[in-house]
Parts: C-alpha cells; sequence; structure tokens
C-alpha cells in the first residue's frame, strides 16, 4: 500500500521526530475521560503523570480536553436521555468547572499549574484574534503553565463550533506550530480491515500520507468515540500534515501510554508530515476559514490556477454559489464540483454575478468601478 512506510522504516522516522519534538498538543476524548458514573479520575490521574514528566523534561504542552457535558451530565443527574443545545451547553456550562476542578487538584499534586482556554471557531477564523490567542498561548508557556483547551461549549452555536475537538487540537497544533498531535481515544490506532471480522486486519503503524484508501479505513473501526469518529482524526492529522507537523492515534485508556510513546513502543498509529509546508496564513485560509460560498470554474481557469499559478480572473467562472462580501472566504471546484482552491475574494457575490465569464477589462465598464482585475489574487490564493 502506497501510503504506508515499512514497519522499521516508519519506526525510525516516528523515534526521529518524537525524539526532536518540543512542542506537543495532547487531544483526549470524552470515551477516554469519562464513565457511565462521570469523570474517570485514575485515567485523569495518570494522563496527569505523563504529561508533568513531559513538561519536566522542558516540553511545552497544550491539553485539548473533552468531557465537560459528560460531567455534567452525571453531576446534574441527566441520565443517559438525549439532550437539546441548551441542555447541552447548560451542562457543559455546569461539566467544564468540575472538569476543571479535577485538572487542577491532580496536575497542584504534581506542582504543574494549568489555565483554561475556551474557544469558539470565530474566535481563530478573525486573523487578529488567532495571532493574539497565538501570543497568550506562548505567555503561558513563558509561565510556565499547562494550557487546557476546551471548545466553548456554553455559547457555541452552529456557526461557532469547531465540530469536535479533534479539528480543535488539529487547529491549536498549527496555532502554535507544535511538532506533534496526538489523540488519545478508545482504540488502538488505525487498522487495514475490521478486527472484529478480518483475522488479517493489521495496525497501520505509520502514513506517510492521507489519501483515499487511508480515509476509507475509518470504517473499519468501532467504538464509542463521541462525536469525532476516526474519519475526524484522519482529517485532523492531515491538516497537521499540511503544515508540516506529525500525528498520532493511540488508545488513552492504556496505562502509561504517552510514557510508553516517548520510550520508543511502537503504540499507535502514526501519521507523516507533508515534504511540502504550507504557510501559517495559506494554512489559515485553507483549514480554519470557513467557505462563505463557492464559485465553479471552468476547466481553462482550473488549469491556470492548479497546474500555472495563475489568479482567479472572472472569465473563468461559470458559477457563484452563496453570498459573500470582499474579503470573504470562498472554495473554488471544478466542474464535477470537486475542491480546488481556498480563497479570500476581491468582490462582493452580488458583482461577481454581474462580471462571471467576462474579461478583466470589461469590469469597469460593467461594474462602474475597478478594485483588483482578479477575484481572487495568487496570494490568496491556496490549493487544496
Amino acid at each position: 500500500m502506497t501510503f504506508q512506510l515499512g514497519i522499521d522504516e516508519g519506526l525510525n522516522r516516528r523515534r526521529q521526530i518524537l525524539d526532536g519534538a518540543r512542542r506537543l498538543v495532547v487531544k483526549v476524548g470524552s470515551a477516554v475521560l469519562t464513565t457511565s458514573q462521570g469523570l474517570n479520575r485514575s485515567v485523569m490521574e495518570e494522563l496527569a503523570r505523563d504529561l508533568t514528566a513531559l513538561r519536566q523534561s522542558g516540553m511545552e504542552i497544550i491539553l485539548v480536553s473533552s468531557g465537560a457535558v459528560a460531567a455534567g451530565r452525571k453531576a446534574l443527574g441527566l441520565g443517559n436521555r438525549p439532550l437539546n443545545m441548551k441542555e447541552k451547553q447548560a451542562a457543559a456550562a455546569f461539566g467544564q468547572s468540575a472538569l476543571m476542578r479535577v485538572y487542577e487538584d491532580i496536575f497542584e499534586a504534581r506542582q504543574q499549574k494549568v489555565a483554561q482556554v475556551l474557544l469558539t471557531h470565530n474566535d481563530l477564523a478573525n486573523r487578529d484574534r488567532y495571532l493574539n490567542i497565538r501570543n497568550t498561548l506562548f505567555t503561558m508557556f513563558d509561565w510556565q503553565l499547562l494550557p487546557i483547551i476546551n471548545e466553548n461549549d456554553t455559547v457555541s452555536v452552529k456557526e461557532l463550533r469547531f465540530g469536535d475537538n479533534d479539528t480543535l487540537a488539529a487547529m491549536t497544533t498549527n496555532l502554535i506550530g507544535a511538532d506533534v498531535m496526538i489523540c488519545l481515544t478508545d482504540v488502538d490506532g488505525l487498522y487495514n480491515g475490521n478486527p472484529a471480522l478480518d483475522p488479517r486486519a493489521q495496525l497501520v503503524h505509520t502514513v506517510a500520507r492521507v489519501d483515499q484508501e487511508v480515509e476509507d479505513m475509518a470504517g473499519h473501526v468501532h467504538s464509542a468515540l463521541g462525536t469525532g469518529g476516526m474519519r475526524s482524526k484522519i482529517m485532523a492529522a492531515r491538516m497537521v500534515a499540511a503544515r508540516g507537523g506529525s500525528s498520532l492515534i493511540c488508545c488513552g485508556r492504556e496505562a502509561g501510554i504517552l510514557r510508553r510513546l516517548f520510550a520508543g513502543e511502537p503504540v499507535g498509529t502514526f501519521f507523516l508530515p507533508q515534504d511540502e509546508i504550507m504557510h501559517s496564513r495559506q494554512h489559515w485560509i485553507a483549514y480554519t476559514l470557513r467557505p462563505k460560498g463557492f464559485l465553479v470554474l471552468d476547466e481553462g481557469a482550473c488549469q491556470a490556477i492548479m497546474a500555472g499559478g495563475k489568479s482567479l480572473l472572472p472569465s473563468g467562472i461559470i458559477e457563484i454559489r452563496g453570498d459573500f462580501g470582499i474579503g470573504d472566504p470562498v472554495h473554488c471546484l471544478d466542474g464535477n464540483g470537486e475542491p480546488l482552491a481556498a480563497g479570500l475574494v476581491n468582490y462582493a457575490a452580488r458583482h461577481v454575478r454581474k462580471i462571471q465569464g467576462r474579461q478583466s477589462k470589461e469590469i469597469k465598464e460593467i461594474l462602474g468601478f475597478v478594485d483588483s482585475e482578479e477575484i481572487i489574487h495568487r496570494d490568496n490564493l491556496v490549493l487544496l
């Protein structure tokens, strides 16, 4: 399989990356942190022990932690019934404080101070706030704090949500330029088949790149993974790889899993970084911003931006979907609806609809003004 390396080669690459890692993001899911009785304190104790040891070795660490809704559900006696959005937000408000209280207690016992950071997607989609959060986290590192990040479930609505904490962890990894993202879940990693049905199914130790074959493997995994699931973890790993980082998916319920990982044991599935690395702003456009609309391009425009490194001109646009303003993010699609690129537009949708398919020299005659000859300038266009 082309996405895999040989076991020895893959493990050697893993050891090299982990030995050189100085900044780490660890994401732990609800399936690991909670039981039917509420928060799993023994697992949290084990996690705190490992993270404190890594911190004391000089590593800068962020913990992305789920568990607020589950903790609130148990503490408030809500049972296992489905909760609506308002109930989830209320449970998260109560559970987040309970979650942090446990973390503060178990880390304080190890002389490690922690700090709570609650984020929404808008906090990272706004470039100024994105950079401010980055600087704040670096200040926490300078103060020897261990930031614990969670989505601000109490205020998040559909438009503000990350979707799952795997995405939040990937965005955090790229935000601070971490070397490695580790997803602790309730499965051993990614398998090339369903181990419950196929005795030949094997754990994939190393993934050189995330392609369709790797994405399809997510269907082999059956677990109580919560909102994310294996697919979201693979997509998160792809986001991290695009910025030059590595990722690992492994079982967070196993004792000393982080210590064993950094000691060289071949646990979990390791995802290698891409050879071609996106710059920070490019990655922000491609993976953090959500498209406000879509531009369907003709074959010539697709070739120009994909192979020729050109800007997008109005002449290559055959359809506009959505209502966007100047500077908003959009995705460019080919004739089959497949995404090719993400970018920031120079014109609002109502103006693009008037000049689509026309030459740049006609813009002033049609609109009465010219802000730019390009709909998306190459500097604001990122291939997907």
